[in-house]
């Protein structure tokens, strides 16, 4: 059945290619953002201001919430980490609020949010229950969640994804491990024995569909393939599955806090995650093996 979808945080590596296979699908996609475009379906929204085009809410029967300033874009100064929490808390917000005074009620809510929920677990591989870290991460994405659960509160299906690292060749974490191969080196970070929980961007793209299509789907999930792998054998994996012959050496662990301070997080925390909630519930990976899934990003 068609239905008309409203997305925030479109124009990103998730919402670009989530868009696409919406309408592909068939559904009518429109877009929030504070540069609109009516013809193209794009339309105004401040989450800093608590604006939104109340008559393009009015349409969606699903709302997707994508938005969020770049965890790694910049420095963590003071401005900077206020800045992350905001452009998250403020848009789910915005969207509750709207939802209130509208009296419009989608059928389904979703959110992202993200794997560094869990801090920096080591070794423990992280379910749905265990609870949060205590470092900046985390309760950037336990507030982020608590504004979705507001939305959950007032009677909305609603769906949160803990996302993974996003794998895909039109951006993201691969490229960056790719950058510096063209000089020959692969490069890893401290010891390298960071477990890294990964997805496909396609089938992150197909679990946002796949809520669509499932409403008895709601709460939490962990959104990260089966297979997650250690930070130093991704690396030596993509040199050569891609075919980037370089000298595999580590980035010491003491270098990056000095270079990028608190942010180092981003790079050095372990997060290993289990998928069983979701593959239980009815989802199946396309590529839930991590060599196949570079394989297809050759």
């Amino acid at each position: 059945m068609k239905k008309t979808i409203l997305i925030a945080g479109g124009t990103g590596l998730i919402g670009q290619r989530l868009t696409q296979i919406l309408k592909e699908k068939g559904h009518e996609v429109l877009l929030f953002s504070r540069r609109p475009d009516p013809e193209k379906n794009i339309f105004e929204w401040n989450p800093a201001a608590g604006t939104l085009d109340e008559n393009a809410l009015r349409r969606a029967d699903v709302v997707i919430n994508l938005a969020g300033a770049g965890i790694a874009d910049k420095r963590w100064t003071a401005a900077r980490k206020r800045e992350i929490i905001e452009s998250r808390v403020l848009g789910a917000k915005t969207f509750r609020i709207a939802f209130e005074k509208t009296g419009h009620r989608p059928e389904a809510y979703f959110s992202a949010s993200a794997i560094g929920f869990y801090g920096n677990s080591g070794e423990k591989i992280m379910t749905e229950t265990d609870p949060p870290g205590q470092d900046f991460l985390s309760k950037t994405t336990q507030l982020w969640e608590k504004a979705a659960d507001e939305i959950a509160a007032i009677g909305i299906r609603t769906v949160k994804f803990r996302i993974g690292i996003v794998l895909s060749k039109s951006g993201g974490a691969l490229l960056e491990i790719l950058k510096p191969m063209r000089f020959g080196v692969a490069s890893y970070f401290g010891d390298g024995k960071m477990w890294c929980s990964w997805i496909h961007l396609e089938d992150i793209c197909r679990m946002f569909l796949w809520a669509i299509e499932n409403p008895k789907i709601e709460g939490v999930f962990n959104a990260a393939a089966p297979d997650p792998i250690r930070n130093k054998d991704l690396v030596s994996l993509s040199s050569k599955i891609l075919k980037r012959p370089a000298l595999l050496l580590p980035a010491p662990a003491i270098f990056l806090k000095i270079f990028l301070g608190e942010m180092a997080a981003v790079v050095l925390n372990s997060t290993r995650v289990s998928a069983n909630k979701i593959e239980r519930a009815g989802f199946k990976f396309l590529f839930p093996e991590i060599e196949n899934a570079l394989k297809n990003l050759k």
